[in-house]
């Protein structure tokens, strides 16, 4: 198996890299290759299993824009084509049309019909709790910015149960177009989750044996009792 992560100099903000840490504990002889920003993304030109990208600050989002808006056909072409991508945090903001800062409008790459609004003066904190399909989600959120879908036909990845959606009224959360998986949902997405981790991978079709699994499906039935419970401080 060979996951690509793309720019983990850049896109790292809040630990993300221990996901794909964690598959390689999961996946026997999985490769990682570690796309620089002067570097053109592997996945453009070679087979690449899995393509991963996690929360950047704004300066970097802007950067990445620039240089992904070079590839951006070709990317468009491989989510047609069943390409996956695992895309958290933030980074999700750079396959959206646009994003405003107060009065500066910042171009993303148009992928998906959505625009984000970000205000620097008010992080928006939540506990989060949704479903993936037939299991339920876990995981935190931090940011400035909130998305609002443009299409109402655009697939959200998460359907929210506590917490805050793509934006405060919205209940559908992420996006999710044939193997493209973008959430806002920060962190270990995939340690917190390892029902949905085990999705992933058999949806990569590729021989694991999730790692640690009695003692992260302990820590996931533990946090999924206590987010599930009425007394829970859910906030944003």
């Amino acid at each position: 198996m060979i996951i690509e992560v793309l720019y983990p100099a850049n896109a790292n903000l809040y630990g993300e890299l221990a996901n794909i840490r964690y598959l390689a504990k999961c996946v026997k002889d999985l490769k990682i290759i570690s796309t620089s920003l002067n570097d053109e993304p592997s996945f453009i030109s070679e087979k690449v299993d899995l393509v991963y990208m996690g929360t950047m600050t704004e300066s970097a989002q802007e950067l990445i824009i620039e240089k992904l808006s070079h590839y951006k056909e070709a990317i468009k072409k491989a989510i047609a084509n069943g390409q996956h991508f695992l895309i958290t945090g933030n980074a999700l903001e750079v396959f959206g049309k646009y994003i405003i800062d107060e009065d500066k409008k910042i171009e993303g790459l148009g992928i998906f019909a959505f625009h984000t609004q970000r205000a620097m003066m008010k992080r928006y904190n939540s506990l989060y709790l949704g479903n993936y399909e037939d299991i339920k989600i876990v995981g935190f959120k931090s940011q400035f910015t909130v998305s609002y879908y443009d299409d109402p036909s655009i697939q959200p990845l998460f359907n929210t149960l506590k917490g805050v959606g793509f934006n405060k009224e919205e209940t559908k959360e992420g996006i999710k177009d044939h193997n493209f998986m973008a959430t806002y949902v920060i962190g270990p997405l995939l340690i917190l989750n390892p029902l949905f981790t085990q999705k992933l991978l058999d949806s990569l079709n590729v021989p694991y044996t999730l790692a640690l699994k009695d003692d992260i499906m302990a820590n996931y039935e533990e946090r999924l009792k206590e987010y599930s419970d009425e007394a829970t401080g859910f906030y944003y």
